[in-house]
């Protein structure tokens, strides 16, 4: 074993560190040094969005002391931006093993640095949080959760006073304020209880009723108030307020999935608690055929994704991806705010450089002005901020199930997401259509867009290496043509330069440096690269698109697509 990745562990067995973390580490010392590589390699990066990792002992794990020093380095910055003031942070917590005694952990901190703490009294939603921080006026908030990741992981994210996650300058001088915490001892522990105040319900009812302004249809829901919904929170944080929110826009048949309304951080009955993986929605898929239901969906745990499943024309229950689900969105909400009348050049909407560009088709047919932003929802906010008072947001998303309407929260918002998709099947099921045949529509009077997201996971060091060398191979050996089709153009975020290959011309791309690599190929094929800034992944999205002249050639024209799609993975040696 390196020996600086052993002395380091051995500092965590003297000093201040807790006895039971003293004598766990002695005995992986003794027992595992693979563990202990592992666990000692590096100093967990509090990265742009926060912190994220397996939990356990070490500096390369959630635990307590990962904890603590990020938030003393968070609350460091918070008091050198907004100096002269009394302090506010709020923070709330998913379902996750050891989320309330992180959330604890950071609350103590937090208070011990003088700090009024706004502890939320139970499991959360992430976009109530990025609302409580700018309702209770807060400079900062912290969620708890690790998202979707597997059960063993555990993070910490991060936000500023507008409630989304931060973004230039703040992002990479938080992470400098938390690098200078170098030791435990550095560590403001002793919590004071007289800073730590207890929210809840109050905030849950102020964040309902605005979401409840979200409806469009209000007229519609009460004409198709039975449609059967089933729903799970997939033992996460959606079971405070999914539910709640369906009833308050007026549906009354909603059905939850008994066995996974149960806030458990050990999942039972899942693999994994990700909205994106067909067999998470399994359970109640199976009580959607059981109850011949109309609509299914799922959140994840911290409730800012959601997956769902609708009918097809042959009845069956059939998962769409979050492209599709943008797509339905999109479309739902602009035509109503056109209906409405309410559309008068100022408005906008996001959306994200791997997501579908049919949702830039929608706004464009509609005068809408648009916005493409890297990958992450803080961009998104990001756009909110910058436009407020001038232009205003309609809706945002990406394509990995995560939408916004509305600017009062700052961040993915699955639970609102929940109601305006239950929102836009009433209002296709009053034409005489489903989400299905909405969907169809779309594509002949846009083109069929189809996409995929293929992702290669490298776990621990090693992988992290790996993956590295991936994406410096791809910048110094770029393909030539991707499944017999010429690279016409590459888009290089890192270098923030577009090169067109055909005539050599190089120009600016004005969007934030990002490690994202797209490639354009002859035949209108788009391929993204990026790692993943919250897992042990690589991504390689695709895009591709056909005109569909008639419902009827729906299938076959999807077939081809499908066809297309798995050459090109095929032609990049993913499979």
């Amino acid at each position: 074993m390196d020996q600086s990745i052993l002395e380091k562990a051995k500092s965590w067995t003297s000093g201040n560190f807790d006895e039971e973390t003293k004598s766990r580490v002695k005995e992986m010392i003794e027992k595992n040094p693979a563990e202990v590589a592992d666990s000692f390699y590096r100093i967990l990066e509090f990265g742009t969005g926060g912190l994220r990792g397996v939990m356990g002992d070490g500096t390369n794990r959630m635990n307590k002391y990962t904890v603590g020093m990020a938030t003393q380095g968070l609350a460091n910055y918070v008091m050198r931006m907004f100096p002269g003031i009394q302090h506010k942070m709020a923070i709330a917590h998913d379902s996750r093993n050891n989320s309330r005694y992180f959330a604890q952990i950071t609350a103590e901190v937090l208070s011990a640095n003088g700090f009024l703490v706004y502890l939320f009294d139970d499991i959360r939603p992430t976009p109530e949080l990025s609302f409580a921080v700018r309702q209770l006026g807060c400079q900062s908030g912290v969620m708890i959760t690790a998202s979707h990741n597997p059960k063993e992981y555990n993070g910490y994210k991060a936000y500023w006073d507008d409630g989304a996650q931060f973004i230039a300058p703040h992002d990479e001088n938080v992470i400098k304020e938390v690098e200078k915490i170098s030791s435990i001892d550095q560590v403001k522990w002793q919590g004071d209880p007289g800073n730590i105040i207890s929210i809840g319900r109050e905030i849950d009812e102020a964040y309902l009723a605005k979401l409840k302004t979200l409806s469009l249809s209000p007229d519609i829901i009460r004409q198709q108030k039975d449609l059967k919904i089933v729903y799970t929170p997939l033992h996460g944080t959606g079971r405070t307020l999914v539910p709640e929110i369906l009833k308050r826009f007026g549906f009354e048949n909603i059905h939850p999935v008994p066995e996974q309304m149960i806030a458990d951080g050990n999942f039972p009955t899942i693999h994994s608690p990700n909205p994106e993986e067909h067999p998470a929605l399994d359970m109640a898929i199976q009580l959607a055929e059981k109850l011949n239901a109309d609509l299914v969906m799922a959140t994840d745990p911290d409730a800012d994704r959601v997956g769902i499943a609708v009918r097809d024309n042959k009845n069956n229950m059939i998962l769409l991806n979050g492209n599709q689900t943008a797509s339905l969105l999109f479309y739902y909400v602009i035509t109503k705010w056109d209906e409405l009348g309410k559309l008068n050049g100022k408005q906008f909407i996001v959306k994200t450089i791997v997501t579908s560009e049919l949702l830039k088709d929608i706004a464009v047919s509609f005068n809408l002005k648009y916005y493409d932003v890297l990958t992450g929802f803080k961009y998104i906010a990001n756009i909110i901020r910058r436009t407020e008072g001038r232009e205003e947001f309609i809706i945002g998303g990406e394509e990995s199930y995560g939408y916004l309407a509305g600017d009062f929260v700052r961040d993915k918002d699955a639970v609102g997401a929940c109601a305006l998709i239950a929102e836009t099947l009433a209002w296709t099921v009053s034409q005489g259509k489903s989400l299905y045949d909405l969907l169809i529509e779309i594509y002949v009077k846009y083109g069929f867009y189809k996409e995929s997201l293929f992702s290669v996971t490298r776990k621990g060091q090693s992988g992290a290496a790996e993956i590295k060398q991936m994406m410096i191979d791809y910048r110094a050996n770029p393909p030539k043509e991707i499944s017999g089709s010429r690279v016409i153009k590459i888009k290089d975020y890192e270098s923030q330069v577009e090169k067109d290959l055909v005539n050599g011309k190089e120009i600016q791309l004005h969007l934030p440096k990002s490690n994202v690599l797209q490639f354009y190929t002859e035949d209108g094929s788009t391929i993204s690269v990026r790692p993943s800034g919250t897992e042990p992944k690589i991504k390689f999205y695709f895009g591709i698109r056909e005109n569909l002249g008639n419902r009827s050639a729906f299938e076959e024209t999807g077939k081809k697509l499908d066809e297309k799609l798995q050459r090109i993975i095929r032609s990049l040696n993913l499979k």
